[in-house]
This record gives C-alpha cells, structure tokens and sequence, in this order.
C-alpha cells in the first residue's frame, strides 16, 4: 500500500472545556479517547504514521495518555506548535501572544517530519469511518500534474457536527457541480435550533441551510503545500500587527484564499457519518454513549489496542 501520514493537530488550549486537556478525556469502554478511534480508523483505510502536533507543556501527559501506546502499533512522530515558533522580527514584536497562531501553524510546524501524502484532523473531532477511506484513496490516486496545487477536502453536512451545548465554528463550503469547492467562509457562533441552525449574531440569530456541506478541518495534501504555508505565514504575521493577540492563521482561510487566486483545485470528498467531539465539557457524556453504541453495533472492538 503507498504511504500516507495522519496529523493530529493536538496542541490547542482546550478553553472552552473547562481548562482541562480535552483532548486526553477519556470516552471510550477502557479509557480509550477520541485519537484512539481516529487513529484505528486511519490505520484500517492505509494510514502507516501518525504525527501528533502538541506543546511542550503538554508532552509528557500527551505520551503517558496516547502517544506510548501507538509506537507499539504505528510509527509515530511529534511536532511542537509554539506560539513563539515565528519568523523574526515578529518573534520579538508579537512577544506578548497568549496562544499559538492557528492550524495553519500547526501543520507548517510538520514541515520536518513529514515527508509524504497526509491528511490532517482534529484532536478533538470523530470523523467516522468513511472519511478516512475518502481521504486515502484520495492521497494514493494517479492525478494529472497542474499548475495548481491539489488538496481535497472531506466534506461533512452541517447537521451531523453540531453541538447540543453550545456554538461551533465551521468552514461552510460552496460545491460545484463538478464536485469541486469553489468558496469556503470560515463561520463562527454556528448554533443548533428547532429547525435546524443558525449563525448567533447580536442582531439575532440568521438562519442556515442544515444541509449545507463544511469542513470539518479534514484536508488531504502533498508536502509541497509546507512551501504555500510557508510563504503565506510570514504575510500573515505582517499584516496582523494591530490585532496579534487574536489573529489566526486558519487553513479554511489559506485554502478560501489561494481558490480565489486560483492557485488550488480542492476536491471535496463526501461523508455521511456523524461527527461528534468534546468542544464543551456538556458533551462528553453524549459522546461516551456515542462511543458505546458504535462498540455494540460492532463497529469498534472492546477494546482497540
């Protein structure tokens, strides 16, 4: 099978749960958590490595929860995302940041450990089964070389990732008719409600289509796309001067981005299985009896590993 590497971007603050390390709460029969599942759904579809993007702060508890266990199944590799891991003179100018800059710094952070096709994915987010198939065979497919750069995006539908707890941020995507995305605007304050969701805005709440396809930060890329990021972080941190506590270098934006400078083709992959995570501490019961039902269904064994 070609070799194909899952990130795991791990290194966010968790602040919305409570301050504990949400992506280390146990969810599954034998303490399993939601990297547990992620990591035995990309291994069945043909992933062969693993690399955990975390914080140093976060390391040894990360190794002792997951990251011991997996070297004994998958090759396994670490990236460190630090808020201070910026070009001069920035470093200096923007001294006084609170948190690292977003996932497009996470996966700029893998640039010297991965070194061929990968798919990038939430700590904190269960994508399913059929994503992970969707995004390798996508990863291991004979394409034609282009002057655009070629990512593919597995797209899920609005209704099946929202919270009972609280608002969410999501890419919201414009699909053609090719199958191709054409637009994504990376959406805060997405809310669920009686007749499906809307965006939460402090002149009232705007409805939006429940059916709509977002990303759910699941990208299939090449590692010549470290280059885009590179370039595009550096005119990121310059042009964020007046507002670098809270500006952030997202990958929906980087993507929206170089679609409108028509420097990328991005396949949208479907999935229909339902997302769930642990954006608020509410949600964890629901996912632990998530978790359970797959395990009865026969989904998931017992125990994983």
């Amino acid at each position: 099978m070609a070799k194909a590497t899952l990130v795991v971007m791990a290194a966010g603050i968790g602040s919305r749960f409570g301050g504990g390390i949400k992506q280390l709460e146990p969810v599954g029969p034998n303490g399993e958590i939601i990297m547990d599942y992620s990591v035995f759904d990309a291994m069945e579809a043909g992933f062969d490595k693993v690399v955990f993007v975390i914080r140093k702060d976060l390391e040894k508890d990360f190794k002792e929860v997951i990251g011991n266990r997996m070297e004994k199944v998958v090759e396994v590799a670490y990236a460190y995302q630090e808020k201070e891991d910026i070009p001069e003179p920035y470093r200096s100018a923007y001294a006084e940041r609170q948190k690292p800059w977003g996932t497009g710094q996470a996966i700029l952070c893998c640039r010297d450990v991965v070194k061929e096709p990968f798919v990038v994915i939430n700590a904190d987010d269960y994508y399913g089964k059929e994503a992970y198939v969707e995004a390798y065979q996508y990863l291991v497919s004979e394409r034609a070389k282009l002057d655009r750069e070629q990512i593919g995006m597995v797209g899920f539908v609005l209704g099946n990732t929202l919270s009972e707890n609280g608002s969410v941020t999501r890419g919201i995507c414009k699909v053609d008719e090719q199958g191709m995305l054409s637009d994504i605007v990376e959406t805060y304050n997405i809310i669920k409600t009686e007749s499906g969701a809307a965006v939460r805005t402090e002149e009232g709440d705007v409805p939006v289509d429940v059916n709509s396809p977002v990303s759910m930060n699941m990208w299939a890329l090449q590692p010549d796309f470290f280059e885009i990021l590179e370039r595009g972080f550096s005119d990121f941190l310059r042009k964020s001067a007046e507002n670098y506590q809270k500006a952030e270098y997202l990958l929906p934006t980087i993507v929206g981005g170089l679609l409108r400078d028509g420097k990328a083709e991005v396949t949208v992959l479907h999935s229909d299985d339902q997302w769930f995570g642990v954006t608020y501490k509410e949600d964890k019961p629901y996912v632990v009896a998530a978790i359970r039902g797959l395990v009865e269904k026969g989904v998931y064994p017992e125990k994983l590993f």
